[in-house]
């Protein structure tokens, strides 16, 4: 449940934000590479530093520690399809809830038609 239902969540906060200006970055004489470097970090502590993409996150790291310290005491050919099916089940009605996502019989799950 904590995979599924974060992601929207995390989704969310991660389209939505808009990181601050460095001035690091507006450095003439930054070498390009660096300067992409410097910006994927900013990006990074930004968002962690974003109580909407943060607290999400921490309880999707959370499911994700539950479920390697109790699959040790289950059967794999069960637990992993089931977790899967679970945490599917769950973005999709996170999905819903969230940003009011449906799937109807027009909806495809190929990113282009063959």
């Amino acid at each position: 449940m904590a995979w599924g239902l974060t992601t929207p969540f995390i989704r969310r906060a991660a389209r939505a934000h808009s990181p601050p200006a460095h001035p690091v970055l507006n450095s003439p004489t930054l070498h390009p590479l660096k300067k992409r470097i410097f910006t994927i970090f900013f990006n990074v502590l930004d968002l962690l530093r974003s109580p909407s993409y943060a607290i999400p996150l921490l309880i999707n790291l959370t499911g994700s520690v539950w479920f390697f310290l109790l699959i040790g005491k289950a059967e794999l050919s069960l637990t992993v399809p089931i977790t899967n099916s679970m945490a599917f089940l769950f973005t999709i009605l996170g999905e819903w809830w969230i940003e009011k996502k449906g799937i109807n019989r027009g909806t495809s799950a190929a990113p282009y038609e063959v």
